[in-house]
């Protein structure tokens, strides 16, 4: 773990000749419905070592505007306009002329590395042929050269990890290697089109620090494409928010984040949750939906959904205009807006932090006296009760004859209480066993190890499959992918009636259910003839919520249940969540990676790492002072969408990668990566090593604990 330094803020703007200009920059794509028309006259410029961000909701034009820039549009789309590189305008260059410009003079970072990375080679071939098609190198040192480069990115053991492939590298490693493919012939311009948004927070920050560095080392200008506005807060030194194909603010990074003069980049930044300060502020969704881009009609694209939209704003659409002190915004109240005078956010007032107490009561929680457990003590009925949870896998080796080689301990001595009108968030980066936790809830069967005791009845002791069935309706479950838990053949009406089927209920009942839960989500009774298709990104997560509900279940599990979801979406859904929880007192179990929507949802808090729990407590304490190295460390790497408080707060920075479940240590879960552990005299070095830690209290925080011999 490291200690980084803060974050450099803005490079000041020079007068140095942009090394990408692009001008009137138009795409389309033919679709059965017309036209779309996915850009609609971007323009920039790029200045050497500085980096653009551009964010937007999805459909935006961000993606096709970064695919235009590269060359790598579909054949059917048509591109029109200037992309100009070094002077150069690529926008008419055949395949094989764009080839020679990719990877040499511009770079790009996928957001996801799998499809960047060809499997049936190993990285050092694919680095090593990426020099070697834009400079005369011999394969000796064309190896060599990519040795520095996965060493420069970062990669442990280079000169070894050179020869593996990319499906034998973590997500995290293998997005380090398309950074190295990016840089490997210092290239003026690098596009990263959302570099991190399938990563844990983490690995998150080792990747922009590697992606920061990669920058400096070659000096170019970076265009950053991501929906994350803590990254663009840290990491931008100009800000171009997109809606409808279209760039409709530009500003420097602090001018846009203290003031914003757009009301759609006011009400982007109002539906973030940021509560890094402790005191939560309702989330304000934009109401509406993104247009869709054929047959746009007349006027601002964002006046349906704009609370201060004046009729001339449905007459002729803004054009880009300067606003003094700020930047440009396409918008005609953009100096009201600016100026204080409106407030397109629609006013936002701090509340009570949901850990403080709903209706009168506590929900609250000390932890257990078993090893790695977190007991809450609130008032309301135990709905969940996990004891001593153990899961393991077997590991295996050959193709037709398999044999036992190993065991991998997925989840081992996990313990923890949820009672009714509780939230319990469980966190930890990728394969710290909190989706199997999950799942061995969910499988309502006696689990290997421990014990799961599900509204007061043992597992252990249901017996047979019709009691299991029974106790079903109590717990149910909202998956990452509203799209994939949907049956596309269905209409809404038919997924909601399945449940309520399920359980017997009569065709009278099921109709009045049905028209219930759309009110109760906040849908309209016409989505009920609708196909999955045909909804929203939230709309659809809407319906799975619904389903889940249809049994009036008392434990609700959602696993990354925000994660496929824009900010504006994500804030309606957060809030549906919330105000659920209070009107049916439901308790939710809940696994995210955004530590950010963790803290607004959840009262106490489970710190996961390789299988155990190494902490735990209520949000509000666990988040003031976490105990735990690995907590600091996952705390520290969640981006505030504040550039002063981003770019100058203390951050801690993971060493190395998780160890495989496979070989645990003796002792300490965390000791290969703790830095307390350096730094421990022999003694306690020799605890770590061999004694796993017990839960320790924090004086004067019921409920808070740790596992750690160091602190």
């Amino acid at each position: 773990m490291t200690l980084t330094t803060p974050l450099p803020g803005p490079v000041p703007p020079t007068a140095a000749t942009p090394v990408l200009s692009v001008r009137d920059l138009r795409i389309s794509f033919p679709s059965e419905a017309g036209r779309v028309e996915a850009v609609r006259g971007v323009g920039f410029d790029l200045l050497p070592g500085r980096t653009l961000g551009i964010v937007g909701e999805s459909g935006s034009g961000k993606s096709a505007t970064a695919m235009g820039i590269m060359g790598l549009l579909p054949p059917a789309a048509e591109l029109r306009g200037q992309v100009l590189l070094g002077g150069r305008d690529l926008v008419g260059l055949g395949d094989k002329e764009l080839s020679g410009v990719r990877g040499k003079s511009i770079g790009m970072v996928f957001q996801d590395p799998l499809s960047a990375l060809t499997p049936i080679f190993s990285v050092g071939r694919q680095l090593s042929d990426a020099l070697r098609v834009h400079q005369d190198l011999s394969k000796r040192a064309a190896r060599e050269r990519a040795v520095e480069l996965l060493d420069l990115v970062g990669i442990p053991d280079p000169r070894e990890r050179a020869s593996s492939f990319p499906h034998e590298f973590s997500g995290g490693m293998r997005q380090r290697v398309v950074i190295a493919l990016a840089i490997a012939n210092e290239p003026s311009v690098l596009v990263a089109d959302e570099p991190t948004t399938a990563l844990d927070v983490t690995v998150q920050a080792q990747i922009l620090d590697v992606l920061r560095l990669a920058q400096r080392e070659t000096g170019a200008g970076l265009v950053l494409i991501t929906h994350d506005l803590g990254v663009v807060a840290g990491h931008a030194d100009e800000v171009a928010v997109m809606y409808a194909g279209r760039i409709v603010e530009r500003a420097g990074v602090d001018e846009l984040f203290r003031r914003p003069a757009m009301p759609y980049t006011a009400r982007l930044l109002a539906a973030v949750p940021t509560v890094d300060s402790g005191v939560h502020r309702p989330l304000v969704p934009i109401a509406g939906e993104p247009p869709a881009l054929v047959g746009l009609p007349t006027g601002c694209p964002f006046a349906p959904r704009c609370a201060v939209a004046l009729d001339a704003c449905r007459a002729d659409e803004p054009s880009l205009r300067h606003v003094a002190g700020h930047g440009e915004v396409a918008c005609l109240r953009a100096e009201e807006t600016y100026g204080g005078a409106l407030d397109p956010a629609g006013g936002v007032t701090p509340v009570a932090p949901p850990s403080e107490p709903h209706s009168g009561t506590p929900s609250s929680g000390t932890a257990g006296t078993g090893t790695g457990s977190a007991t809450g003590t609130g008032e309301g009925e135990v709905v969940l009760r996990v004891e001593g949870l153990v899961k393991t896998f077997p590991v295996t080796k050959g193709t037709v004859l398999k044999r036992r080689v190993g065991t991998l301990r997925a989840v081992n001595g996990v313990g923890f209480e949820l009672r009714a009108g509780e939230t319990l968030g469980l966190v930890g980066e990728s394969g710290s066993g909190k989706t199997t936790t999950l799942l061995e809830i969910l499988r309502l069967r006696r689990p290997e190890g421990g014990r799961i005791e599900v509204a007061g009845r043992d597992l252990a002791t249901l017996g047979s499959a019709a009691a299991a069935r029974e106790l079903r309706r109590d717990v149910q479950i909202v998956m990452q992918d509203p799209l994939g838990a949907l049956d596309p053949r269905l209409p809404v009406s038919e997924l909601l009636a399945e449940p309520l089927r399920a359980i017997r209920r009569d065709r009278g009942a099921i109709r009045s259910r049905i028209s219930e839960l759309l009110g109760l989500v906040g849908l309209d009774a016409a989505v009920g003839d609708r196909f999955p298709a045909a909804l929203s990104g939230g709309q659809r997560q809407r319906v799975g919520i619904a389903r889940a509900l249809a049994t009036e279940p008392k434990l609700l599990v959602l696993d990354e249940p925000l994660s496929a979801l824009d900010v504006s979406v994500q804030a309606g859904v957060i809030n549906l969540l919330a105000r659920l929880k209070r009107e049916l007192g439901i308790a939710y179990l809940v696994v995210a990676h955004d530590l950010a929507v963790i803290r607004y949802v959840s009262d106490r808090i489970a710190v996961m790492y390789l299988g155990h729990i190494v902490e735990t407590g209520d949000t509000e304490s666990l988040f003031a002072d976490p105990q735990h190295p690995y907590t600091k460390a996952l705390l520290s790497a969640i981006p505030v969408p504040d550039p002063g408080r981003e770019r100058t707060r203390e951050r801690v920075v993971l060493e190395g990668e998780q160890p495989s479940a496979t070989r645990l240590p003796a002792g300490c879960v965390f000791v290969d990566r703790c830095p307390l552990y350096r730094l421990a005299d022999e003694g306690v070095r020799q605890r770590c090593r061999t004694e796993r830690p017990a839960p320790t209290p924090v004086a004067g925080r019921p409920g808070h604990r740790y596992a750690c011999h160091a602190v």
